[in-house]
């Protein structure tokens, strides 16, 4: 007797074989059979549904809003059951040095209590909040060099490079599947080459499958040499390469697409193991503050706001980085802390500009420094051909370059982009190809990337992660300016055996554990 039976679905197994009608039975947390007239303890009929393995989401940031609030409705809903973490540079941890200070206004922000220093300690904050989801991550450049040698701009002495290595060997010894690159951000941003290959070499030694994960240098002007510096991390290293969230950003660079996959495919007909990933919209989101050039970040957040309020950077930076009304007119600001600026929320910045009698690059400054630089924005700058394009690589995955959400509480805070509440129906739903193939880029794809043994394929003896759909439903209903919506179509959950949504509502049973620690 099987503690569940999900009855006469058709399951998609995630390794892009043809689906087929089946039993699937669960005992524990594992997948105990996959037959006919299976006998449970527990009876759901899903006839005419999909069972699939639960979606893996490649590109998450959910380190502290999993503590904030380890419901993670918005991921859930979606049919998500595992996460892969520690992307763009930034990870829960190392939360050493200068870290300490520069993430103190985010865990405030959170409500987090704790402090921590190391993986094997987050680790265990985390396990006491019993989150809803698999917990997987890579580790952060940026969080290795900031706790090793602050944000600034020199090359590490072998000293610090050999700090950064141990805190790495750290980090993979707790269950940290790689290393990320976040090149727009302080401190990456200072980092040259050999710093990350050597990086990228030795974390390649501490583990098997090791992946270089890269927010590259430039998305746009700079899309392909950012690329071959990408690759040739892994030549150097032998690391698997994944490129985050590929795209070529701004219309004058969106002809790029094209050459930007021929340097991705000559990569592995000449043997790399390399993959990308990608969320089915096109506008990318990040900090208000990443438009600014590498310069005004160098001494961490205190200088970058004194050099924001004074007139001479001011002036510098409309010679060296000037907001023309186009560029303004693509970026929303998204949050804002300050409820006396609430509403530029869901604004572009021209037209909040034009609210502040500024011009915008005077507007980005004086908004920047009211709220003390924590002010999200979306960037409508992607062409829809190229998106689609790279979603169809064989190699692409989907992430949503997001973090987990509620629907109340702490995290339901602004109007953040609606990747984080629809990406992957809405990438099933508008998806041309096969339904196995669009199960296997969210399920088997990801699990084989990055190692996450036991999961991310329906068959007997793995972990029971499980996503019950109706193709025909499935519909993402989040949007720019409602951002907090479910999307339809998703009936069932199931999270490490345990069901976690049950006829679309979230249960309130978190099962999710943290991978590899």
């Amino acid at each position: 007797m099987h503690d569940l039976v999900l009855t006469g679905g058709t399951v998609c197994d995630g390794t892009g074989s043809p689906p087929f009608i089946s039993d699937v039975g669960i005992k524990g947390d594992k997948l105990s059979a996959v037959g006919i007239d299976l006998k449970g303890h527990r009876i759901i009929e899903i006839s005419g549904l999909v069972v699939s393995p639960g979606f893996i989401d490649v590109h998450s940031h959910s380190e502290f809003t999993l503590l904030a609030d380890p419901r993670a409705e918005g991921k859930l809903l979606q049919g998500i059951t595992t996460e892969v973490n520690g992307n763009c540079g930034l990870s829960a941890a190392p939360m050493l040095g200068d870290v300490i200070n520069q993430r103190e206004t985010d865990l405030k922000e959170h409500g987090i209590p704790e402090r921590w220093g190391s993986f094997s300690e987050y680790f265990n904050i985390l396990a006491n909040r019993r989150p809803s989801l698999n917990y997987a991550t890579l580790v952060g450049h940026g969080s290795l060099r900031a706790s090793v040698m602050g944000y600034v701009d020199h090359v590490p002495t072998p000293d610090e490079l050999k700090r950064m290595k141990g805190l790495l060997e750290d980090a993979v010894g707790a269950g940290a599947l790689g290393l990320s690159t976040g090149l727009i951000y302080p401190p990456g941003i200072y980092s040259k080459p050999p710093e990350i290959e050597a990086l990228a070499t030795h974390g390649n030694a501490l583990r098997e499958g090791f992946v270089y994960a890269s927010h590259m240098r430039s998305e746009g002007d700079r899309l392909l040499e950012s690329i071959r510096e990408t690759l040739d991390v892994g030549r150097a290293s032998g690391a698997r390469v994944n490129i985050s969230h590929l795209k070529a950003s701004d219309r004058s660079n969106w002809h790029k697409a094209g050459e930007a996959i021929s340097l991705l495919e000559a990569a592995r007909d000449e043997g790399l193991k390399v993959s990308c990933d990608r969320y089915p919209y096109t506008a990318s989101s990040t900090d208000l503050d990443a438009v600014l050039p590498a310069w005004m970040y160098e001494g961490g957040s205190v200088q970058e706001l004194a050099r924001l309020r004074d007139p001479g950077v001011r002036q510098r930076l409309r010679t060296e980085s000037p907001i023309d009304p186009d560029k303004a007119g693509v970026i929303v600001v998204s949050s804002v802390q300050s409820e006396g600026n609430r509403w530029m929320e869901g604004l572009s910045l021209d037209v909040i500009a034009g609210r502040m009698g500024l011009d915008p690059l005077e507007a980005l400054c004086e908004v920047l420094v009211e709220e003390e630089l924590r002010v999200g924005a979306i960037f409508h700058v992607m062409s829809q051909e190229n998106m689609r394009g790279f979603l169809e690589l064989p190699y692409c995955m989907v992430g949503s370059d997001s973090s987990a959400r509620c629907f109340d509480g702490i995290t339901a805070k602004g109007k953040p982009h609606p990747r984080g509440f629809g990406s992957f129906p809405r990438f099933i739903s508008e998806w041309k190809g096969s339904l196995e193939e669009a199960v296997r880029k969210t399920c088997g794809l990801p699990a084989e990337v990055f190692g996450l043994e036991g999961r991310g394929v329906l068959k007997e003896g793995r972990y029971a992660d499980l996503c019950v759909f109706d193709p025909g439903e499935l519909q993402d209903r989040a949007s720019y300016e409602e951002p907090f919506c479910a999307p339809t179509g998703i009936h069932h959950v199931i999270v490490n055996g345990e069901l976690s949504v049950q006829d679309g509502k979230c249960t309130g049973t978190r099962a999710g554990r943290a991978i590899g620690a």
